[in-house]
């Protein structure tokens, strides 16, 4: 493999992007080329048509229900030109967070490609930024899920095992410098929490060559800081001692920790007083990883809430959020790695995939401040270079491996252009969250109603740890039923001030109307354990899930009975609103 190069990287992507246009033409005639032969694209009548006009015509928007039927038969041993010309062989399988079953979406080699080429396009605006040096190491907290064998024999597991399993990717990401301290023993661990410790633990042994600390996901940053604060004085222990605990169980990763860990009761020592010296835990991170440039991750959507937590543990070292993509696909690199992650935009890499964009549009009877309501009307698909700033769009993707006009469900706004290609805002994702009749909420209007409520909490000094929905239709009227983990205990008052300032902060005209007129009953605030989301993570592993997948539910379909049982068993008290009368 040749050496990776930030500027060839950078002079590369400013070539592409000067002709996104054409780029997009070029990209769309060479899927389309490879799957000629594809059953779903001639079930259409495109019969090898390339060009994009024939393409729009034969080919309708989908969904991934609509592609359910081919992905089965893929999985069942169907080796036929289904979705793609060549076999699909491996199947990634997405979170499965909130309906509570995972669904695949096949994975194949120009995926990866499509990863690699992502990757080194942000690494090397990013390195610009913050230069990493040569031989350095990252902090990451990534881990593998189980891999399971379906029916047909086709290898299924996460996006991010399947990633992790190829030596192409793992060689791509050591070229540019972004090699994790942790060896595969730990990454492939079968134990999330013995790879979690095992993570700190080199990661600390290795303190003063670590450059950058990295998750997939804003959460498991905040995760695995929170798991150090718990167990520090064990991992001193370890290095002090040059053993490992015996907490540690798994054999071949004992073998492994055994290979570096060796008695060094100095960085223990330092490592005490560098904990023992710190308020509350505050910038924990550049205080043990000196050279540490930026923390990096997946940072927008539902992983805003999570931020304050993170600059928490982070202090002053730049937080940067990571590119733009799904399970199905990537869709834009962040090139501007100085900006915070509440403002970040992607640029969309015309290469990788072609890319439609459905305008969206507030009827003007709805529109309301600090609202994102679900209510669009939608207009024909536009090109990549067809986009108009300021305006929002959902994103509409066609892959190399067989994601044919597949609305992905996200809502971004158009920030700017880069040469001829969009910058991209993720807004939040198109699907409901909360609705019982009329009323229609997104994720993003929950995220707007929580740090609302979570004002009345500063004064008290207490955090929330996490949250998310459900719906109660068991009563009449239905309700909202918002879950809240608090880290300390809030008094009574001030949780049912909460719960009322939750319900008035649904700005959703569907939902004031329905309050109003008691179609909606008062929403609910309940409190849990301590401990409760780790509870779900728990349940999630054991359906084959990966921590560094796994995304807090924002809402739990009511079909989800494990994950609602879960939060009912854990429930601690309940407030019901007042806001709008008994």
């Amino acid at each position: 493999m040749p050496i990776f190069s930030c500027e060839e990287a950078i002079n590369e992507f400013e070539a592409l992007t000067r002709d996104a246009g054409r780029v997009q033409q070029d990209t769309l005639k060479r899927i389309l080329e490879l799957n000629a032969n594809a059953e779903y694209l001639n079930h259409f009548g495109l019969n090898g048509r390339t060009d994009v006009q024939s393409y729009k015509s034969c080919i309708p928007l989908c969904v991934h229900s609509d592609l359910e039927p081919y992905i089965q038969r893929i999985a069942d041993g169907d080796s036929s030109p289904l979705l793609t010309g060549e076999p699909i062989t491996s199947l990634s399988l997405s979170s499965g967070t909130t309906q509570g079953k995972p669904k695949f979406v096949p994975f194949t080699d120009e995926l990866l490609e499509n990863t690699l080429q992502i990757s080194q396009t942000s690494y090397a605006f990013r390195n610009r930024e913050y230069p990493i040096g040569k031989g350095k190491k990252a902090l990451q907290f990534v881990y593998s899920s189980k891999q399971v064998e379906t029916k047909g024999g086709i290898h299924a597991t996460t996006a991010t095992t399947n990633l992790y399993k190829r030596p192409r990717y793992k060689e791509g990401m050591k070229d540019m410098q972004t090699q994790c301290c942790s060896p595969d023993e730990v990454v492939f661990g079968p134990d999330f929490n013995q790879s979690l410790y095992c993570h700190l633990l080199y990661g600390l042994i290795y303190s003063e060559e670590i450059q950058q600390v990295f998750a997939p996901f804003a959460h498991s940053l905040v995760g695995a800081f929170q798991r150090f604060e718990e167990v520090w004085e064990d991992l001193c222990a370890d290095i002090r001692d040059g053993v490992l605990s015996e907490k540690i169980t798994v054999p071949s990763i004992r073998e492994a920790v055994a290979k570096i860990l060796k008695p060094n009761p100095e960085l223990a020592d330092s490592i005490q007083k560098k904990c023992m010296g710190l308020s509350n835990w505050y910038g924990v991170i550049p205080a043990l990883w000196p050279n540490a440039k930026y923390v990096y991750g997946i940072m927008t959507g539902s992983m805003e809430p999570y931020l304050k937590k993170l600059r928490h543990y982070a202090g002053q070292l730049p937080l940067i959020s990571a590119d733009y993509g799904a399970s199905e696909g990537w869709v834009g690199a962040n090139i501007n790695p100085t900006v915070p992650p509440e403002q970040v935009t992607y640029a969309v890499l015309p290469q990788t995939g072609y890319f439609e964009f459905i305008p969206l549009e507030q009827p003007k009877a709805e529109e309301m401040e600090n609202s994102a309501s679900i209510h669009y009307i939608e207009s024909d698909p536009v090109g990549l270079t067809e986009v108009e700033i300021g305006k929002i769009y959902e994103v509409v993707m066609t892959t190399f491996g067989g994601l044919y006009r597949y609305r992905l469900g996200d809502v971004v706004k158009i920030a700017g252009f880069h040469n001829s290609t969009p910058e991209l805002q993720f807004i939040c994702r198109r699907s409901l969250v909360l609705s019982i009749n009329i009323d229609k909420n997104t994720e993003k209007d929950l995220q707007l109603a929580v740090e609302e409520a979570a004002k009345l909490l500063e004064a008290e000094k207490v955090e929330i740890m996490d949250f998310t929905s459900s719906i109660e239709k068991s009563s009449d009227p239905g309700r909202y039923v918002i879950f809240w983990e608090l880290s300390p205990d809030a008094n009574e008052d001030v949780l049912q001030s909460c719960a009322n300032c939750l319900d008035l902060a649904f700005l959703d005209a569907g939902y004031l109307g329905s309050r109003k007129i008691k179609t909606i009953g008062p929403l609910e605030l309940r409190i849990l354990k301590k401990g409760t989301f780790k509870e779900i993570l728990d349940h999630f592993l054991t359906l084959g899930g990966a921590v560094s997948q796994f995304k807090t539910p924002r809402f739990v379909n009511p079909l989800n009975i494990k994950v609602l049982q879960i939060l009912k068993s854990n429930t601690t008290k309940s407030y019901l609103s007042t806001a709008y009368g008994l």
